[in-house]
């Protein structure tokens, strides 16, 4: 069962959170009990700690649809729409700075119940989940990274990434067109990737002339320039709680510079899954899984 939640981020932005498994009433084996009161919109929920899944840039929280199903016999599991992202706020003025981000997070985890939390992220949301991490270790017990960098990725790859979302055919006359386009026709694929056509197909609603992204261009790009010129070391440094680094041997995070922020976190591990790209939770799901469940079962046991 999927069940929407409403949650008030900064600004007053309204989020959308999904809770993929009916939280038990009592506490019981292998579940956390979970009191809540007031209606889902900004209501606080008390428990003994949760997930909260963090999705990348251009994701949504349905992303991590596999990951929440098997997570949530252990564990009280949601998984958020960042703003300007999925059923979540896309405010035209912003702000999509980092610090709105890790404010929107923080608000989650309070409203929701789920401190101390197990922070799961990718991409994006794995920059999110770690300075959450850091700037409130308080709420924090366990951290996931997944395929994110810690040092800025430059200004060229900022120019290359708005070459490269104004070159989408859109709209598309189908959600078969989008499939095709991002798991074969891309011009910027080196082979075909059909789990990459569906992953962008989840990104993609239907409107009166063809398939739209759920999200507008210029926020994405404002969100990505977080990260674009900015590194995040220092940040990392002051992760208190058990860390988790996964790599997939095609991703976008060197083995090097991922065993550099293992050697950097005071409490870090280093994992690769083998034959994943970017996208590793979601065209890998077993090996994401294996490398993953492990380390979770032992930073927080159910």
């Amino acid at each position: 069962m999927v069940r929407r939640i409403e949650v008030t981020g900064s600004g007053g932005v309204r989020l959308a959170a999904w809770e993929f498994a009916e939280p038990q009433k009592t506490g019981g084996a292998g579940r956390r009990a979970v009191r809540c009161a007031g209606r889902d919109g900004g209501r606080r929920c008390s428990g003994e700690g949760g997930v909260l899944l963090l999705h990348g840039l251009l994701g949504r929280a349905a992303h991590w649809a596999d990951t929440a199903r098997w997570l949530s016999a252990r564990y009280r599991t949601i998984a958020l729409d960042q703003r300007g992202h999925g059923r979540s706020d896309k405010p035209v003025s912003g702000p999509y700075a980092r610090e709105a981000y890790v404010a929107d997070a923080e608000a989650a985890v309070e409203q929701l119940g789920l401190a101390p939390v197990t922070l799961i992220g990718h991409a994006m949301g794995a920059l999110t989940a770690w300075q959450l991490a850091a700037r409130r270790p308080d709420l924090v017990r366990a951290l996931v990274i997944t395929d994110m960098r810690a040092s800025a990725l430059g200004a060229a790859t900022q120019r290359e990434w708005s070459e490269w979302l104004g070159s989408w055919p859109v709209p598309f006359a189908t959600l078969a067109d989008v499939r095709k386009w991002f798991g074969e026709d891309d011009p910027t694929l080196e082979r075909p990737a059909p789990a990459r056509g569906d992953f962008y197909a989840e990104v993609m609603a239907e409107r009166a002339d063809g398939w739209r992204p759920l999200f507008f261009r210029r926020q994405m790009l404002q969100a990505r320039e977080g990260y674009a010129h900015d590194a995040h070391w220092e940040e990392l440094a002051q992760v208190e709680c058990p860390a988790l680094v996964v790599r997939g041997l095609d991703g976008a995070l060197g083995r090097a510079e991922a065993q550099e922020m293992v050697r950097v976190l005071p409490r870090g591990r280093y994992a690769e899954v083998p034959d994943a790209g970017h996208l590793i939770h979601y065209d890998q799901p077993d090996g994401w899984r294996r490398v993953t469940e492990p380390f979770l079962e032992a930073a927080v046991p159910a």
